[in-house]
């Protein structure tokens, strides 16, 4: 069940929050709900806690285990250096 929330906040927060969920093509009440639920969820690990900005960049693509980073790295520059 969805429901409406109204916040106070600082303007230029607010200006920062929205072109942030502007370039991750998300709503900003999107934003608001991933770090709420972040915050409040029962599931806790005795490691380490994950940041909520970290959490929002998740993309979802899958790296392979046997990805060799250095090639791809090299490869990478040798295009942007060409």
């Amino acid at each position: 069940m969805e429901t409406k929330l109204t916040l106070k906040l600082n303007k230029k927060i607010i200006e920062r929050a929205k072109e942030y969920a502007s370039e991750k093509k998300i709503s900003l009440s999107k934003v608001v709900e991933t770090y709420l639920q972040s915050l409040t969820s029962e599931k806790k690990t005795d490691e380490f806690e994950i940041s909520p900005f970290v959490k929002s960049l998740a993309t979802g693509v899958k790296i392979p285990s046997d990805l060799d980073y250095k090639k791809e790295y090299g490869e990478y520059l040798m295009k942007k250096y060409k």
